[in-house]
């Protein structure tokens, strides 16, 4: 196993353990795991994102910790908040994480998932001039999940 997949188990195992929130001290957690407080931070940018359904906040100094908490909102909020967060852009890699997460939560199924990734893939918008794709996603994106 990863040590980035240890750490994440570990941080959802908190979570589980605290209704939804995980409080850690970065250097105690990493000396915990086996691991540099680096990996730490890697870890929570790319796994613990508002994307992904997570809010993340610190702070510094001797007492500092960092709180990691799972978005918990109804089906139609949580969208929303989807939807927020999107900007004006998105890449394909962040869509796909975005409908991971949202059949995970079983916000939508795993075949429309699919089919909106497919309809928002690289490949599908290749007509489109390359500047223009993730724009182009974006709105695509944002509209099909309003009318989900």
């Amino acid at each position: 196993m990863k040590i980035s997949d240890l750490i994440t188990q570990r941080i959802l195992q908190l979570m589980e353990e605290q209704d939804g929130i995980a409080e850690i001290q970065r250097n105690e957690f990493a000396g915990e795991i086996g691991c540099v407080p680096s990996q730490i931070n890697y870890v929570l940018t790319s796994r613990f994102t508002p994307e992904q359904g997570y809010t993340i906040e610190s702070r510094r100094g001797g007492g500092g910790y960092i709180r990691i908490t799972r978005i918990t909102v109804g089906p139609q909020n949580f969208i929303m908040h989807v939807v927020n967060s999107i900007g004006e852009a998105l890449d394909e890699n962040t869509a796909r994480i975005l409908l991971k997460n949202l059949a995970q939560r079983e916000i939508l199924s795993e075949d429309t998932a699919r089919l909106m990734l497919s309809a928002v893939s690289d490949k599908t918008l290749r007509p489109c001039p390359p500047d223009g794709r993730d724009r182009v996603r974006a709105a695509l994106f944002k509209n099909m999940l309003l009318n989900a």
